[in-house]
């Protein structure tokens, strides 16, 4: 049995995460439990805690969703009693700043992930990050989609219309979606722009807030969390994806919004320049650069043919994430812990 450790929190409202993208597809294959679905955090480390203790006679290894900031101290928790129980672990490397806490937290680093059976490496940023600081007990098996689920829209022209997909959070830079979104209105007065996704900090009533001060008034759509089918859908009322995070792994949102025809705007940290070719399969920018930002945004929009070849060329590299591709990693990673289902 497997059991895996995230945050399984769709059910309040929240983004579904790995635990549940990637759970669902390994549970065709594999007998699983998955923790925890507790919204208070203490509580969420507590039953994941317990469920290690509960279910380790029965458990031939442990999945870890392993985050950079206090979702690390789950993954710290967790490896502890793994290695006192004698129960085989793998953290996934999930958080984008990972780097910093090997370098600030070098000893509870060494201690989650040397200990480790294996890690598993998302990107090749963090395959590389953590091949830098002497860890060799790793792979890389890409974050995956199903592709078929995903349609491809061939627009014919790119028109001032933005879309932003991601979590409310400091981190993710949401104000400066608002301000590249003001200077267009400069030059497109009809632009608009959706931002999908949760609240994490206050940062949600912190863009509503600018946006009503700024007189975006119905230019400007928040929707709050929608099921992937539906900002699916409405991914095809939107020309351009932009993601302006300050820290970043291999964002799923950028590599569906590629799999949907999305020519990408990106800030170019972490991991994002090992999913985006510059210039190629999308376009990058240096993280707060909200000038360079609007200056490639506009060009994609004055050159529709050079925005539709970028959007081409990252289909096709979003169809190297698909799930048929990946599965056979993950498959002959699990199956040497004699899993059955």
């Amino acid at each position: 049995m497997i059991i895996y450790l995230g945050n399984n929190l769709s059910l309040h409202g929240n983004t579904p995460s790995s635990i549940e993208t990637l759970g669902n597809l390994l549970d065709k294959r594999y007998a699983m439990k998955r923790f925890s679905s507790k919204r208070n955090q203490v509580l969420r480390w507590l039953d994941m805690m317990y469920a290690i203790v509960r279910y380790h006679r029965t458990t031939n290894v442990v999945l870890i969703d392993t985050y950079s900031s206090l979702g690390f101290y789950y993954a710290l928790g967790s490896a502890f009693l793994c290695r006192l129980l004698s129960v085989p672990y793998i953290p996934i490397l999930r958080g984008g700043n990972l780097k910093s806490r090997l370098q600030h937290n070098p000893t509870l680093s060494r201690f989650v992930f040397g200990g480790a059976n294996l890690l598993v490496a998302p990107s090749g940023y963090l395959l590389s990050t953590f091949t830098e600081f002497g860890f060799s007990n790793i792979q890389y098996i890409p974050n995956s989609i199903e592709i078929g689920l995903y349609e491809m829209k061939k627009r014919e022209c790119i028109m001032p219309k933005l879309l932003w997909v991601r979590s409310f959070h400091k981190v993710y830079s949401p104000l400066m979606a608002m301000r590249v979104f003001e200077k267009l209105l400069v030059h497109y007065p009809k632009a608009e722009l959706a931002m999908v996704g949760p609240d994490k900090d206050g940062s949600f009533m912190e863009c509503k807030e600018y946006a009503r001060k700024a007189g975006f008034g119905e230019r400007i759509k928040f929707t709050g969390v929608l099921p992937k089918a539906e900002w699916h859908a409405l991914s095809k009322l939107y020309d351009i994806f932009i993601n302006t995070t300050t820290v970043d792994n291999t964002p799923v949102s950028v590599i569906e919004a590629m799999a949907l025809g999305l020519p990408v705007v990106s800030t170019n940290v972490g991991g994002v320049p090992y999913l985006i070719a510059n210039n190629v399969d999308g376009v990058l920018v240096e993280s707060g650069d909200v000038e360079k930002m609007i200056e490639k945004i506009l060009f994609l929009i004055e050159n529709s043919n050079q925005a539709m070849l970028i959007a081409s060329k990252a289909r096709q590299k979003a169809e190297q994430f698909d799930w048929n591709h990946v599965k056979s990693e993950w498959f002959e990673l699990l199956d040497r812990f004699e899993l059955k289902k």
